[in-house]
């Protein structure tokens, strides 16, 4: 009997408009490919493979990472996975490898131009709250805009963060041949299990609120205070010697941004940047910093998005 194996990452949702070109996955509602007039804003994997260091998922109901997996609420002590053993942390989540099911969608002359995925997280010990995520990423002029909305359909308040992982591109050049630049004025400090311990302010070559080259750089770092511009918009803009830059944005409903470079990750290890807009940055379930407490019916909404520039 022959048995039709789905790919790793589900069924694939296919967005188009002019020159911009994405693919959503079933599986973690991530962007597995995003191009504008053929040149890749994102970095694209393949439908037949699993998605290489969390690529393009939604992290939520926290981003980053969670000390030994452990953290209490309301008084009551949890413990959820710990899912990177070498630093004893949850990594990124709950929902970022789960499937994720068609909501809706919108068209336009030559195919869908926007696609709204839902998946609903079911109470499990560790997080015992039901949160339902709805994802809706949608392709204009502008570029690929990404809105969620978590609802949390329980009877008691959760601790919530959300935060995304795309790894920007530098088309056909080398990280090391580009610039970076990241609207944030201070830098997390943290220990060698990557927690965060504290700030400080960024100066010199370290302050890429202007592009500053990435040669010989290694970043897996959250940037705080961060900048806007006259939109009310924070950016990181990956500049390559094409004259291009793979662009993100986060508009006012987040606050932190995350940059890894990648080293030493298999298959991505510095092939683009992770750029993430998050709500928070890492460890806030035990810090408390940022958290969002999502009370019982309420809804808590994010907007980002990326473009070619």
């Amino acid at each position: 009997m022959s048995v039709n194996t789905p790919p790793p990452s589900g069924q694939q949702h296919a967005l188009v408009h002019g020159a911009h070109r994405a693919v959503i996955t079933e599986v973690g509602a991530s962007v597995r490919a995003y191009s504008v007039g053929g040149r890749d804003v994102v970095l694209p994997f393949d439908e037949s493979d699993l998605a290489p260091a969390f690529s393009g998922a939604v992290l939520a109901p926290w981003p980053n990472r969670l000390r030994d997996g452990q953290y209490t609420w309301d008084g009551t002590d949890y413990q959820v996975a710990v899912t990177e053993p070498d630093r004893m942390t949850a990594l990124h989540g709950l929902v970022a490898q789960v499937r994720y099911a068609k909501v809706a969608s919108e068209s336009g002359p030559d195919g869908d131009t926007s696609v709204t995925l839902r998946h609903d997280l079911v109470p499990t010990p560790g997080y015992p709250w039901s949160l339902r995520v709805d994802v809706t990423y949608a392709l204009s002029d502008a570029g690929l805009r990404v809105h969620v909305a978590a609802t949390n359909l329980d009877a008691t308040a959760a601790p919530y963060g959300i935060g995304f992982h795309p790894w920007l591109s530098p088309g056909d050049a080398a990280v090391d041949d580009c610039t970076l630049r990241v609207d944030a004025a201070s830098q997390v400090t943290v220990d060698d299990r990557l927690l965060p311990t504290g700030t400080r302010p960024l100066s010199g070559a370290e302050d890429r609120t202007t592009p500053q080259p990435l040669a010989g750089v290694a970043l897996d770092d959250a940037f705080v205070d961060v900048t806007r511009d006259g939109d009310g918009l924070s950016w990181i803009v990956l500049g390559s010697p094409d004259g291009h830059g793979a662009a993100m944005w986060m508009d006012e409903s987040m606050d932190t941004w995350q940059v890894c470079t990648g080293n030493g990750i298999p298959k991505i290890a510095r092939r683009g940047v992770a750029a993430e807009p998050m709500s928070c940055i890492a460890d806030a379930f035990r810090t408390g910093e940022r958290l969002v407490r999502l009370e019982p019916g309420a809804t808590h909404e994010v907007t980002w998005g990326m473009t070619l520039v």
